[in-house]
């Protein structure tokens, strides 16, 4: 049985455990919301070496971190290094979104090196066997890529994205003259090539009952991609967008009846104040799935910094009640991520995931912060260090006050906790 019909006939599984006790909550909070479809648990029982993780309502929001290697850089170690990098920073789940080199051995070390759930997106190797071998995505079968959907999910992966959502319908909205970015999703992109290219429409939403066959039997989570997300703040919320999670709405209830799991993507670039009425219109239309977003950008002029423009927009989703932030790194629009990028896209998106969960989880996150502010007032520098999202910055960022100084060169010999001591009484 798959994690969501065990749930549903009242058991409780091992991963549905081991997920809860990460997440410090009663397993019974897990089993009930994936009964509901409220919460995902993906889990392939072929990932040998998977720590579950569970998202959703209820629990701790969770940070993806997008790996991987391109044409310009297809080495097969770099994306193993990018795994390690993003699973040391804190990432729940990682996805391998790699398009050049041994696309089979690549997402195989991603999996043997990864002890969180791992996602792919299968249209990518497909598309690009399919240039590699007939010179042209158009020249993709369907069967090539249901064969491909079924090598991912017997190799281990714990959940998918697919654009399914991408109908002719929805792409002639999204091709319309009304957007100024277009299509600024690479599956969707690759979606809309191919049906433009055969005339034909979109056999992920067309053949949907075979694609739940595959993952009913290897419990493969679909995350329902968003392949028309806006791609600038002009675009946000616009017919195309929302015409497409109406669509994916509807597959979230198909995927239920099959016993499989289905979370569901949302958009890249929003305004500001977008952000919310975008969130609670996803967990309308799409029946309480867990929503996937990226980032959101709130803006579309910080190259370099999107990292920071994605955490803002993290947020504020999560606090509205986002379960699940993909990362973006400082090279989002600019290149590959390294190491670093990979590093630094976590810790911010996970900054994003805390502050939202002081808010949606109140005393289970906020414990955390308490104990940095005893910590703070305490002088107790080794202790803030431990406490820290990310240790090894604290710590190479501390200059203590002179040889020896309690304070920090901020604030040297006029500390406020040195002036003003302890207080007589703290809060519980």
């Amino acid at each position: 049985m798959t994690q969501l019909e065990t749930a549903r006939s009242g058991k409780l599984s091992p991963q549905m455990e081991s997920a809860a006790e990460l997440d410090r909550v009663k397993p019974e909070l897990i089993r009930d919301g994936l009964a509901a479809g409220t919460v995902v648990l993906p889990a392939n029982g072929n990932h040998r070496s998977l720590r579950p993780t569970a998202i959703g309502s209820g629990l701790r929001i969770k940070v993806n971190a997008n790996i991987g290697v391109s044409g310009a850089a297809p080495d097969p170690e770099q994306a193993v290094a990018r795994v390690r990098s993003a699973v040391d920073a804190g990432a729940d789940t990682v996805m391998d979104l790699s398009t050049a080199g041994d696309l089979d051995e690549i997402r195989r070390q991603v999996l043997a090196a990864c002890p969180a759930p791992v996602g792919t997106v299968p249209i990518y190797q497909a598309a690009v066997e399919a240039v590699a071998r007939d010179g042209s995505i158009a020249a993709m079968s369907e069967e090539a890529l249901f064969e491909v959907i079924r090598k991912h999910a017997a190799d281990g992966v714990d959940f998918i994205t697919v654009h399914c959502g991408v109908t002719r319908a929805t792409a002639n909205l999204a091709m319309s003259d009304e957007r100024l970015t277009g299509v600024v999703s690479r599956g969707g992109a690759f979606t809309i090539c191919w049906m433009r290219a055969n005339d034909r429409e979109n056999p992920l939403y067309q053949r949907f009952d075979d694609l739940l066959d595959i993952c009913r039997e290897w419990d493969v989570t679909l995350s329902l991609g968003d392949g028309l997300r806006p791609g600038c703040l002009a675009d946000g919320s616009d017919r195309a967008q929302i015409a497409e999670t109406g669509v994916l709405g509807e597959l979230v209830l198909r995927a239920r009846e099959a016993g499989v799991q289905a979370m569901v993507e949302g958009p890249g670039h929003l305004p500001l104040d977008q952000v919310v009425p975008n969130v609670v219109l996803e967990k309308r239309l799409c029946h309480g799935a867990p929503f996937y977003v990226l980032g959101p950008i709130v803006t579309d002029i910080a190259p370099g910094y999107d990292h920071i423009s994605g955490a803002i927009g993290g947020a504020v989703a999560g606090m509205a009640g986002a379960d699940f932030l993909c990362y973006v790194t400082p090279a989002e629009h600019l290149g590959l991520p390294d190491i670093g990028d990979v590093r630094e896209g976590v810790i911010a998106a996970r900054i994003a995931a805390h502050a939202a969960d002081v808010v949606r989880l109140g005393k289970r996150a906020r414990d955390w912060d308490d104990e940095m502010a005893t910590a703070r007032r305490s002088l107790d520098w080794e202790q803030q260090f431990r406490l820290a999202m990310d240790p090894e910055a604290a710590r190479s960022r501390h200059r203590p006050a002179g040889e020896g100084g309690r304070a920090c060169s901020m604030c040297s010999e006029y500390c406020v906790f040195s002036l003003l001591g302890r207080p007589a009484a703290s809060r519980t």
